[in-house]
């Protein structure tokens, strides 16, 4: 919020953004100790001196009612969560971090990143990505089990990826556009005779779109032929889809911040899985918007072989367009 209000002292204007929030410690009290003024903000839900989740969800329910087109939010996954199960895919979220847990995708690098995004968004430079929203599974955690769930897809702000020429500067296609170019290539080079398991989110889910499928958003599928032969499979359809079909590909996409493809948010895939599969093929896909931020593509699959053969390959391709690729490395977390 500082940082917003030295850009507006900077350029010597207001800010073109009108807060809404909830009264004390949950919004009111940081923007006027920030030095925002009373007359660019607007209380609209009165929070308890205690707050708890239910707070959260109530105050992002007057936010919908108010049609506001971004919400700025301070905390972790779990605040994330609460949020995203109010608002869903509806309005556009950031999140300042400063939670134990960051494996979203709606989190900025910084605070003063978050701000640098809110201006901009708010000047009509950005438009908006699918991320996932992920969360710790707290009991488990607490029995020494690391199992990150996903639990939806948000939207946020993000850079558009722009092509630089000389002095034109060419906006390159949409989010959506990229989706398709990736679901047309991976369904041109689909072979017959072979299963195809789907990993879940929104560029999966476009790719069951293309085939003409009910694919699961958050769920694993499988096609034969191009037909949706299981939804929403659990470790053991998989092991009786591979005891089935000889010949397997699977296709998965990073989940969270972090960019976990194996390991974290889609425990389906299991070390046998991924054995049975075979390293050669399995094939990544990412829109370029969300590889951005994502230096290395991570493997956590809790099996000292399995993951210590991921690291000898040090690099994996991915699919960002038709007929585009990029390489990221890969990051393996090693049992001990």
């Amino acid at each position: 919020l500082k940082t917003l209000i030295r850009a507006r002292d900077q350029y010597k204007r207001e800010l073109p953004v009108r807060w809404v929030t909830a009264s004390g410690k949950m919004g009111a009290d940081i923007l006027e100790e920030s030095g925002f003024s009373h007359h660019e903000y607007e209380v609209v839900y009165h929070c308890p001196d205690i707050t708890t989740k239910e707070d959260t969800q109530k105050a992002c329910k007057e936010f919908q009612k108010r049609n506001v087109e971004l919400i700025v939010f301070c905390g972790g996954d779990g605040t994330a969560r609460d949020i995203y199960e109010v608002v869903n895919a509806h309005i556009p979220v950031v999140g300042i971090p400063s939670g134990v847990k960051m494996h979203s995708g709606v989190f900025g690098v910084n605070p003063e990143s978050v701000a640098e995004v809110v201006l901009a968004f708010a000047e009509g430079k950005l438009h908006t990505s699918e991320v996932e929203i992920m969360d710790l599974d707290e009991e488990l955690y607490r029995k020494g089990e690391w199992n990150i769930k996903l639990h939806g897809i948000a939207v946020t702000p993000f850079e558009d990826t722009y092509i630089q020429s000389a002095k034109t500067i060419i906006r390159g296609p949409s989010e959506e556009e990229l989706k398709k170019e990736i679901a047309d290539y991976i369904i041109e080079e689909m072979e017959s005779n072979t299963l195809y398991i789907l990993g879940s989110g929104s560029t999966l889910k476009t790719i069951g779109e293309s085939l003409h499928i009910d694919k699961t958003l958050l769920g694993i599928d499988a096609v034969f032929n191009k037909k949706l032969v299981a939804k929403d499979a659990n470790e053991k359809d998989l092991l009786a889809l591979l005891d089935q079909y000889e010949d397997v590909q699977l296709i998965v996409s990073p989940i969270g911040a972090q960019g976990f493809i194996l390991g974290r948010g889609n425990l389906q895939l299991s070390p046998e899985v991924i054995k049975r599969v075979g390293l050669d093929n399995i094939t990544v896909v990412a829109t370029p918007a969300k590889l951005q931020h994502i230096n290395a593509l991570r493997v956590d699959t809790q099996d000292r072989e399995l993951d210590e053969a991921f690291a000898k390959r040090r690099y994996i391709r991915v699919i960002v367009g038709y007929h585009t690729m990029a390489v990221r490395n890969i990051e393996v977390h090693v049992q001990p």
